[in-house]
């Protein structure tokens, strides 16, 4: 085994971030126009699943009603319509999510509360920060 150089100097590097918890998990967050590789928010994939399904589940008549279904998934009714407005969003807001390119200010805490059922005031909207 050879010995290489010496090894120079110690060099410090410093790279901006803060830690921010999303979605029930710590991350990452780089400051602004920095690149960073998107990950898929799963809880928001969870939900947008959940929503589609439960959606499907009322218009085929397998439930009269939102407070039968919810009862027989044993959570809150006011939860599950919170839930099933997802299926409201633009389809490219639903395909930005299942693809993690959503952006770090869109969580589902951000997404379950009220939003507008017209498409074009939803991505400003939802990105809204504060």
């Amino acid at each position: 085994m050879t010995r290489g150089a010496p090894i120079p100097e110690t060099m410090t590097l410093h790279v901006p971030f803060r830690v921010v918890k999303r979605g029930g998990h710590k991350e990452m967050q780089m400051p602004e126009g920095a690149e960073q590789a998107r990950r898929t928010d799963n809880t928001l994939v969870k939900a947008l699943a959940r929503a589609f399904r439960w959606k499907r589940m009322l218009e085929s008549g397998e439930f009269n009603t939102i407070a039968e279904l919810a009862e027989r998934e044993g959570i809150a009714p006011s939860y599950m319509t919170r839930v099933l407005r997802l299926t409201l969003l633009t389809p490219d807001i639903v395909e930005a999510m299942l693809d993690g390119k959503q952006g770090p200010e869109v969580t589902l805490a951000r997404v379950l509360a009220p939003f507008p059922a017209e498409w074009a005031g939803q991505p400003d909207h939802i990105r809204r920060t504060g």
